[in-house]
């Protein structure tokens, strides 16, 4: 029986080349529970292919050739995020960004789409620069432990956040929001998703978010609530309408102030969109060291640089750390191999599109949800007895889903902390990058339009 029971743990160890490069046994996790992690992240933003170009097209673009932009950017930034910094979190074209290229910078200063790409390369360029430099390395370092905690939480109620608005639950009205039609049959298909995979969760079942999803969708399908797809696979579109777009730019449209004024825009979002989803996943993956610290923050920060460059060349907006990392987290995934399976399953998407494109926002929204249950333990973490601590972190944690931006609610912790501990006679707790930061804010805007 003995003999029996250690022949079953061996097969549960990573063994070989993958153990090698990812470091299996030293993160104490499987080759079988880092698939199925990296599985689990792809699911919940597979959306982002279809997304995408949708958004992209809106500027004028062609929607095929940005749907294959979209998979190989990822796979390529995720790529590096694998071996290079050997972290579980996946990249990929990010919302919000590329809706500041499309309606803001398109539709809404009147330039070209190949403008606007040109300025995502500058900005690719430049974030390489940075974090060859230390830059970004420093701003990560300098944040405080109770907001990185409370950036924890924040991220939790965002996504949550997310996955409401997704699914009709949370819309427009009242003063501000309202409850929306709970009734309907997509609705009710979303209860379903959410009540079987809290069930797994409650019950422990191995790859509960994967079964949840899967469970949900073929529902939804089989009801006809939800639309199938019509075939399994098909040719990937091609990119040439849009690939290296950027190089007839005229020189006094590269130069000019509107483009200083797009890039510094992508530039901030995009900046501490990354910081603050790398800092959040990291301390719910518990990978921060003993001095609340990212090890390899430098490589991890080069795979947004190295997939924003790579992206614009391609022909697509901004790459970041996408926040729904935290679903194959929660389900385990502790190193590149993580990754790794998701970067494999956006190069599979240009194949099967028609099948990862289907999944419902029914069928993904639940794991969202969840996800963010488990990150707001987060808040556990926070010494609400301190008011200079408790007030940063709860600006943080409030203004990210209210303010829909992980961005902005990284920048009301941190400025709040800094005038805080400054006004209280505690100067000593604040490093002196978040002086500086603190002020780059206040004056952004001061001055913003």
């Amino acid at each position: 029986m003995q003999l029996a029971e250690k022949k079953v743990e061996s097969t549960e160890q990573p063994k070989g080349m993958l153990d090698k490069i990812f470091k299996l046994s030293e993160n104490g996790t499987t080759i079988k529970k880092e698939v199925l992690a990296g599985i689990t992240t792809f699911m919940t933003m597979a959306y982002i292919l279809v997304v995408n170009p949708m958004i992209l097209g809106d500027a004028g673009m062609d929607k095929g050739a940005v749907f294959m932009a979209t998979a190989l950017a990822a796979v390529i930034a995720t790529f590096v995020m694998a071996f290079l910094a050997n972290y579980p979190m996946v990249l990929a074209p990010g919302m919000g960004l590329n809706a500041f290229f499309a309606y803001g910078v398109v539709l809404g200063m009147g330039y070209s789409w190949q403008f606007a790409l040109a300025a995502v390369f500058i900005e690719g360029i430049i974030f390489i620069l940075l974090t060859f430099f230390n830059v970004r390395e420093k701003i990560i370092n300098a944040i405080p432990q109770t907001l990185k905690n409370a950036v924890t939480a924040g991220i939790g109620l965002f996504i949550a956040f997310i996955g409401l608005v997704g699914i009709g639950f949370v819309e427009a009205g009242g003063a501000i929001l309202k409850l929306g039609d709970v009734k309907s049959p997509l609705a009710l298909l979303a209860i379903f998703g959410i009540i079987l995979t809290s069930v797994l969760i409650s019950r422990n079942v191995k790859g509960a978010f994967l079964i949840g999803m899967i469970a949900t969708s073929v529902i939804g399908m089989v009801t006809g609530i939800v639309v199938a797809p019509s075939k399994l696979i098909d040719a990937p579109p091609s990119l040439s309408p849009i690939f290296m777009a950027f190089r007839h730019i005229p020189s006094s449209e590269i130069f000019s102030m509107d483009m200083v004024v797009v890039v510094f825009t992508f530039l901030f979002v995009d900046l501490f969109d990354t910081i603050g989803c790398l800092v959040g996943l990291a301390s719910k993956a518990d990978m921060l060291d003993g001095n609340g610290n990212l090890p390899r923050a430098k490589q991890a920060l080069f795979a947004d640089a190295v997939g924003t460059t790579a992206g614009a060349m391609l022909g697509t907006s901004t790459v970041t750390v996408f926040v729904e990392s935290a679903s194959g987290i929660a389900e385990g995934g502790r190193t590149g191999l993580t990754a790794f399976t998701a970067g494999i399953l956006f190069l599979v998407s240009t194949l099967f599109a028609p099948i990862f494109t289907s999944i419902p926002t029914q069928a993904t929204a639940p794991v969202l949800i969840l996800v963010g249950v488990m990150m707001a333990s987060s808040l556990l973490k926070i010494d609400f007895n301190d008011f200079t601590e408790a007030i940063p972190a709860f600006l943080t944690v409030i203004m990210m889903p209210l303010a829909y931006s992980i961005a902005e609610g990284l920048v009301f912790g941190i400025v709040s902390y800094t005038a805080i501990k400054l006004l209280t006679g505690k100067k000593h707790e604040i490093q002196p990058t978040l002086y500086i930061l603190s002020l780059l804010f206040v004056l952004k805007y001061a001055f913003a339009g």
